[in-house]
């Protein structure tokens, strides 16, 4: 099971968003639907497992655009939340995801930081078991 924050990222283009998310990381389709009224492509995504889901947003013009990577003054921060460190590392990295940050065990668990198409950093990470944000294990 994986877990992300609810958040909008601004994409340059809706596919190749997609196929990162959903080839690479093996994210969830849940929405791809065309608003004709907004003219508008409303696109969700979301970890395996569910709960929170990750909104992908089309960068509307040059001043978007140039946000793109450096969204609200700085990097998005987010992160993966994993039952399995070793299992999810090794995929990621066989998918072609280079690692800004090796994995690195802390007081609060394992965590690697990865870098997705946008410019945004993630943290992928297993809390250590009693730690008040771990994931349960699930079969």
């Amino acid at each position: 099971m994986q877990r992300i924050a609810h958040v909008t990222v601004v994409v340059r283009d809706y596919d190749e968003a997609i196929g990162f998310y959903c080839g690479k990381l093996g994210f969830d389709l849940i929405e791809d639907s065309y608003q004709p009224e907004q003219d508008k492509r409303w696109v969700v995504v979301a970890p395996p497992g569910g709960g929170t889901s990750l909104v992908l947003g089309r960068a509307s013009g040059p001043k978007q655009e140039a946000a793109i990577g450096n969204q609200t003054g700085g990097r998005v921060f987010m992160f993966l939340q994993t039952d399995d460190f070793e299992r999810d590392y090794r995929r990621f990295s066989g998918e072609g995801i280079v690692f800004r940050r090796e994995p690195k065990a802390m007081d609060y668990g394992t965590v690697a930081v990865f870098e997705d198409i946008c410019g945004n950093l993630w943290d992928l990470i297993e809390f250590a078991p009693g730690h008040p944000l771990a994931v349960l294990a699930t079969s």
